[in-house]
């Protein structure tokens, strides 16, 4: 297993991070607890979380069960210190969290969410508090194709952007939270949050958590570059592109228990151009001797840009297979016949 320090700070994170968003609804605390024990036993430390979670199916009365795991997990092994936490406060309009509808991000939501995310992780701090989605909106889950950004207000996003920060440095100084990151967010997004807390000596964005993957690469075109340039790591979500790199919805099939059980297209994920595009990566792992899932995580890890690829799994099996992609590394070959069939494939999903 790799390491890689979080933005500028002295956290070091493991290139794999052990997704949770099944727990609570897939998986039972058990389960998440021993995933939590089988991923540290492969040298991952990191472990990625939200207050909204789990998420398959999404539910009021389930929201929050995720972190009430891995803190019960905490409390039962007294192993904190082992692992990096990261969790997200709930923004952009989503269904009911914390007793209210479309509750957007401001500094009370912020201090609401993390007090009740510190007493569902049974711990005293959060070593990573990230902003799920925008209040502003963004591109993301497939919206670019319908994404007008023409009606925002600048003045009115940075003095929101300003107060927030603000709140997290005061959450800083309490020992609450150690360091922030931001999920689903924009090149611009990205480039105002730090601009703000350098002029206002405010805490500065160390990743950024977005959608990566063989068949969403829309992060190479613009924040790639951010990234490299700010210090500021993408922590990649769905790499396996919800399961769909695996291979094992081709012919248009349903596993029974798998995340399509309860979302049909997987989020938008699955479509028509998405399966020509999968044939061909499993065609690459097949001619090199690969497992699929180990490639498309291993593609991931050795991005220049990339800070931690997070990944879940429903099965011990599914988390020891994937777990082994941190001991993989592509040859110049392998990366060849990828570009080619990302140029065939571009945009699949």
């Amino acid at each position: 297993m790799q390491y890689k320090k979080l933005g500028r700070t002295d956290i070091s994170v493991s290139s794999l991070c052990l997704g949770s968003m099944t727990w609570g609804t897939q998986n039972s605390e058990a389960e998440g607890h021993g995933q939590i024990d089988i991923a540290l036993e492969h040298g991952v430390n990191f472990i990625d979380t939200a207050e909204m979670y789990p998420t398959t199916p999404l539910g009021q009365e389930t929201q929050g069960s995720t972190e009430e795991i891995i803190g019960s997990w905490i409390a039962k092994t007294g192993r904190r210190d082992d692992v990096i936490i990261a969790t997200k406060v709930v923004g952009g309009g989503s269904n009911a969290v914390r007793g209210r509808d479309a509750a957007d991000i401001s500094p009370d939501t912020i201090r609401e969410a993390v007090e009740g995310s510190l007493k569902r992780l049974q711990t005293d701090y959060i070593d990573l508090y990230q902003f799920h989605w925008p209040n502003r909106g963004s591109y993301h889950f497939r919206k670019y194709w319908t994404f007008d950004p023409s009606g925002q207000n600048r003045h009115e996003t940075r003095d929101h952007m300003t107060e927030c920060l603000r709140t997290l440095g005061e959450l800083v100084s309490e020992g609450k939270i150690r360091h922030f990151g931001t999920s689903n967010e924009s090149c611009w997004g990205v480039s105002q949050f730090l601009e703000i807390a350098e002029a206002e000596g405010l805490p500065r964005m160390i990743s950024i958590q977005n959608e990566y993957s063989l068949l969403c690469r829309i992060y190479d075109l613009d924040l790639a570059e951010l990234s490299i340039n700010e210090d500021v790591g993408l922590l990649a979500f769905s790499p396996l592109a919800a399961g769909i790199l695996t291979g094992k919805y081709q012919g248009d099939v349903t596993p029974v228990g798998s995340r399509r059980t309860f979302s049909s297209n997987l989020g938008g994920r699955l479509t028509e151009y998405a399966y020509p595009a999968v044939d061909a990566y499993l065609a690459v792992a097949k001619k090199h001797g690969l497992d699929p899932s180990q490639m498309a995580l291993a593609f991931c890890t050795a991005r220049p840009f990339m800070a931690s690829v997070i990944f879940g799994a429903t099965t011990n099996e599914q988390l020891e297979n994937s777990l082994k992609a941190g001991d993989v590394t592509l040859s110049d070959e392998v990366m060849t016949d990828i570009q080619a069939v990302h140029r065939e494939h571009p945009m699949p999903i």
